[in-house]
C-alpha cells in the first residue's frame, strides 16, 4: 500500500528600506496557506480559469492567521508582483511597496489573485514593521509544495 501526502507551506522575507535605500528592518516569517488558497491550487491543476496569484498586500490587523480567512483584516496597500519564478517545487513571488504605498504600522501580509478583493493564497502576521511615508518594503515570498 502506498501512502502519500502533499504539504504546502510558505515563508517570506520582509526588507524595510529608508529613503536612501538603507536597510532599516529585516524579518523572515512563516505563513499559512489558507483554505481558499488550496482551492485555487486545486482548480488550476484541472485547468480551471480561476486567476493565478498576481498581487501582494500588507495591512495592520494582528489577528493570527487561520485557514478560513479570505482577506487581510486591515489592508493598507496592494501591489502587483515584480516577479514570479518556479524552481523545482518552490514558487517565489517578489513585490515592492514603494514610498507612499502601504504606509503605517504593518502587522500582516498576503498573496492574492486580483488588484482588489480576489482569492487569498497565503496570509501571515508578524511583529510591527513601521513603514514611514518615504520608506520602501520589498517582500520575497516562497511557497513550497512538498
Amino acid at each position: 500500500m502506498f501512502t502519500e501526502s502533499v504539504s504546502i507551506k510558505g515563508n517570506l522575507e520582509v526588507i524595510l528600506l529608508d529613503e536612501k535605500g538603507i536597510q532599516k528592518d529585516y524579518r523572515k516569517i512563516d505563513n499559512l496557506v489558507v483554505a481558499v488558497g488550496k482551492q485555487v491550487i486545486a482548480a488550476r491543476l484541472i485547468g480551471n480559469t480561476i486567476a493565478i496569484p498576481s498581487h501582494m498586500a500588507v495591512g495592520t490587523d494582528a489577528t493570527a492567521a487561520a485557514t478560513g480567512q479570505t482577506a487581510l483584516g486591515g489592508e493598507l496597500g496592494r501591489v502587483v508582483f515584480d516577479s514570479t519564478a518556479r524552481t523545482s517545487n518552490v514558487l517565489t513571488y517578489v513585490a515592492t511597496f514603494p514610498a507612499g504605498t502601504g504606509t503605517g504600522a504593518l502587522t500582516e501580509a498576503a498573496i492574492l489573485n486580483a488588484s482588489s478583493t480576489g482569492n487569498m493564497l497565503c496570509r501571515t502576521t508578524f511583529s510591527t514593521v513601521n513603514k514611514a511615508a518615504g520608506d520602501t518594503i520589498v517582500i520575497t515570498w516562497n511557497v513550497t509544495v512538498a
